[in-house]
This record gives structure tokens, sequence and C-alpha cells, in this order.
């Protein structure tokens, strides 16, 4: 009889002892999958404010054409920066990999950079500066630039909860079988911490 006794109890507690493994393992893959979601999202957010400065830059370089008619080599140069930045598409299933991230940023960077010269190169155009079409676009494409900034700043924000989540034991287990992967995070381009040389 206490044999008996002793194997149900010993056969409960084992039950036991599964049961709240279980119940661990689902909360752990749950918070994970949240996190991962959230990933996503903010990824989503940055590309929204990204795909904000590619909707944005026809309208400036057509008011600027406009109202100037100057160095067409800057507008060619915005033009196709803008063209190679909108080819590069990273979906939410590649940001796993450093060197996509690497290669969508650069193309950004380049947009970037061409942008810039072509408002040093404006501010040499009073009266360009002083249409009100001109200030309007000029202010949208610096809020968004803005935007770009605080939004990189949330995803990376989001990644670094994600990856800490991944590797953390015993998260990591769980996050090991179901396939959860670091994801790679915005760096600042090699000489972003120089000032920027407009020359024309």
């Amino acid at each position: 009889m206490r044999g008996k006794l002793g194997c149900l109890v010993a056969a409960a507690a084992l039950a036991g002892v599964v049961l709240i493994g279980l119940f661990w393992g689902v909360s752990v893959n749950n918070r994970l999958v949240r996190k991962d979601v959230a990933v996503d999202r903010t990824w989503a957010d940055v590309e929204n404010v990204y795909q904000r400065r590619l909707d944005l830059i026809p309208n400036l370089v057509e008011t600027v054409k406009g109202a100037a008619a100057f160095e067409e080599r800057t507008f060619r140069e915005v033009t196709e920066a803008r063209a190679r930045a909108s080819q590069i598409v990273l979906s939410p299933d590649m940001l796993s990999d450093p060197q996509a991230l690497a290669r969508f940023e650069q193309a950004q960077g380049e947009l970037s950079g061409a942008l810039s010269r072509l408002l040093a190169t404006v501010e040499n155009y009073p009266q360009l500066k002083a249409t009100e079409a001109y200030r309007d676009l000029l202010a949208q494409l610096e809020g968004t630039e803005n935007r770009i900034a605080v939004e990189r700043r949330r995803y990376n924000e989001a990644v670094g909860d994600f990856n800490a989540s991944v590797r953390v034991f015993p998260a990591s287990l769980i996050a090991g079988m179901r396939g959860f992967a670091p994801k790679a995070t915005f760096r600042a381009q090699p000489g972003s911490d120089q000032a920027p040389k407009v020359q024309f």
C-alpha cells in the first residue's frame, strides 16, 4: 500500500514538474514572439519614414528646378541616389543579416549625402529660399530626417531587447528550439563622426 502511494506521489510530482516546465516554455515562447513582432513593427516604422523621404524628393527637386536653373549635376545625383535607395528592399525576414542591413543603410546614406549637397547648393540662392513651396518642402524633409533618426533608434532599442531575450539562459534554449535568431542593428557608417564637406 505504501509503495503504491509513494509511486502515485512520485508520478504526481513528476507530472507537476513537467506541467510547470511546459507552462514556462510556452510563456518564454510567447514573450519571444511578442518581442519579435515588436522588432518587425519598428522596422516597418523605419521603412515608413524612408518611404516618406523618397516620396518627398521628387517634389523638392521639381520645386527647386522651377525656381532656379542651376547645378544639373546635383539634381541628377539626388535622382540617381533616390533610385538606388528605392531598389534595395529589406524584408523583416532579412533583419538577421547584418550585410543586408549595411547595404540598405549605405544606399540610404548616399541619398542623405546627395540631399545635403542639394540643400547646401540652394543656400546660395536667396530667392529660392524665400519661396513658400521650397520652405514647406524643406521643413518636411528636415522633419523626415529627424523621424528617420528617431525610428532607427526605436528599432535598435527593440532589437536590443529582443537579442538580449534570445541570448539569456535558460530562455536561449526555447529560442534555439523555436528558431529565434538575433537581429541586426543600425550602426553608424564609417566616417560619420566627421562633419560632411560640401564642395561645388
